[in-house]
């Protein structure tokens, strides 16, 4: 019995050695087209679902998916929504897996595919000089490597099957619940709800495990492979950490569903099976089910995909997030632009004074990253695209022509706001110059250029004095750097670098104080005695 639980772990580690290669060599060959799959085929829910199901198919790891998923999700390359309808094609895509187990693993003698398999495998890696073929013979020495696992795992199981049933090991009367509980730990402990599926087909086919309670355990299982996502989401953002949670709430109500009608889905299955003219065996019944159960709580799920993101929106809300979001645009005022105009000036009161908070912060803060930043500025980019997405949706034939240059001042400010707070990191890259030993000899001059940002970024309007002021440093700078690079003071990367940098915070420098010459909409067109800027200063 002790050998057979050891084949049965080394059939087990095999398995999974297996599902890696294959995961690995297939991403890695693919290349690109997946991530490009995955990022550009997911405008709506359902070509969201067709995108995860089709990736999921192809490399064989739901989990893989799942975390490339999260990571489109927290660099905001795609919303909840869309990202919640490749989470439920991936449910549907892993279950490749127990098709590829019942009706390939079971049907022949399974060495005499696998070792072939393998060889041509290891000869591809070894003998191709093109990267993606080698990646492809790895993924196919993991396809031989799959079937020779679950061979060692097939016949473990047979040989435990009459002592373990004679002895009262594993009955009937331990419940769904056990077996489900059973499906559940073994998909957490190996990560891998494909490994803990082929342990329970091979059972099921072996006799160890009855039908229903092998499809309690292939539940289980399901509900397990949301902990992959629980924990890569576990440091992720807000959003990722929804998707997560998302992932967990559909696995939870599929199966659900599919134990609260178990008997009904296993009498369905029991009819699929005749009516296709498959082999009856449990494995190819138990894929059957764990597709169908699937492939139904998509369904079910897929219409309510809009009102469940919106649901899980209000979750894990930050202050960056409370920031983000318009407190004046009302979709009820772009009918009337003349009214509107209020509460785009309130709007952007705001953005202003949050691109000031960011800059200050990165001025001021010691110890600052970027990653610590990035909150903050991915808050300020999405207020700033909300205000330009509002305006560009005002009634433009109802316009006054005052209203429309207004609306234009407001629309360029915008565009300035954007680009400054991309360039925020390299105030922070500023900073770090300062501080160096190779620049010990400008740290003076340095801290005088940051100061001269520090007052033109608190002031409250236009600071041409403090513009100039900072623009004739930046040139010293810049001559005494060039200077010091002919005489090899410091490497020619180095002053690469710092040159760059300097460009970029004089750019940052010129854009924020463009941003500054923005006035109220309501003022300009009540007569107010400010002046509209003349066109060539807000170029």
């Amino acid at each position: 019995m002790i050998s057979s639980v050891f084949q049965i772990l080394g059939g087990l580690a095999l398995f999974m050695l297996a599902m890696e290669m294959m995961t690995t060599g297939l991403k890695n060959a693919a290349g690109h087209q997946l991530r490009h799959l995955l990022g550009t085929w997911t405008r709506t829910p359902l070509r969201g679902l067709m995108a995860g199901f089709a990736i999921t198919g192809i490399v064989q790891h739901s989990g893989a998916v799942t975390v490339a998923t999260i990571g489109f999700v927290n660099a905001g390359l795609l919303t909840l929504a869309q990202s919640l309808g490749v989470i439920f094609g991936s449910n549907i895509g892993t279950t490749m897996t127990a098709w590829l187990v019942s009706l390939v693993g079971f049907g022949f003698k399974i060495e005499a595919l696998a070792l072939p398999l393998l060889a041509a495998g290891v000869g591809f890696k070894m003998i191709s000089r093109n990267q993606r073929n080698q990646f492809l013979g790895e993924a196919l020495a993991g396809f031989a490597l799959f079937f020779l696992g679950l061979s060692i795992l097939k016949t473990a199981l047979e040989s435990l099957a009459g002592g373990f049933t004679d002895g009262g090991i594993i009955s009937p009367d331990y419940g769904l619940f056990t077996f489900l509980a059973i499906g559940f730990l073994a998909t957490v402990l190996t990560q891998s709800s494909s490994a803990a599926l082929a342990i329970v087909l091979t059972a099921a086919a072996g006799g160890l495990i009855g039908l229903d309670n092998a499809a309690a355990a292939v539940i289980g299982a399901n509900l397990g492979s949301t902990s992959t996502a629980a924990l890569s989401a576990l440091k992720a953002t807000a959003n990722a950490r929804r998707l997560a949670i998302g992932h967990i709430l559909f696995n939870v109500f599929t199966g659900a569903i599919a134990l609260m009608i178990l008997p009904a889905m296993l009498w369905t299955v029991a009819m699929l099976t005749d009516w296709l003219n498959l082999e009856a065996n449990p494995a190819v019944s138990l894929a059957l089910f764990h597709t169908l159960f699937n492939v139904l709580g998509a369904a079910i799920m897929l219409p309510f995909t809009k009102p469940f993101a919106r649901f899980l929106g209000r979750m894990f809300r930050s202050k960056e997030e409370d920031n983000a979001m318009p407190r004046y645009l009302d979709d009820t005022l772009i009918t009337t632009p003349e009214l509107a105009i209020g509460a785009v000036d309130q709007e952007m009161k705001r953005l202003i004074g949050h691109s000031r908070g960011l800059l200050r912060v990165c001025l001021d803060r010691e110890s600052l990253t970027e990653a610590d930043i990035r909150p903050k500025a991915d808050a300020i980019r999405n207020l700033n695209r909300a205000i330009t997405d509002y305006i560009g949706r005002l009634r433009a034939e109802k316009m006054h022509p005052s209203v429309v240059d207004a609306l234009t001042i407001s629309i360029r400010t915008c565009r300035y706001l954007a680009e400054a707070t991309d360039l925020t990191t390299r105030l922070l890259q500023l900073r770090q110059l300062s501080h160096r030993t190779e620049f010990a000899e400008q740290a003076e001059t340095l801290e005088h250029y940051l100061d001269t940002i520090r007052e033109l970024i608190a002031s409250e309007g236009p600071a041409e004095a403090l513009l100039a002021e900072a623009e004739g440093t930046y040139h010293r700078l810049k001559n005494t750097m060039l200077q010091m690079m002919i005489r090899r003071d410091f490497s020619t990367t180095l002053g690469d670098q710092a040159l760059d940098t300097l460009s970029s915070v004089r750019r940052l420098n010129d854009q924020w104080s463009k941003a500054l010459k923005w006035q109220p909409a309501t003022h300009l067109l009540n007569g107010a005695q400010h002046q509209l800027p003349e066109s060539e200063n807000l170029q």
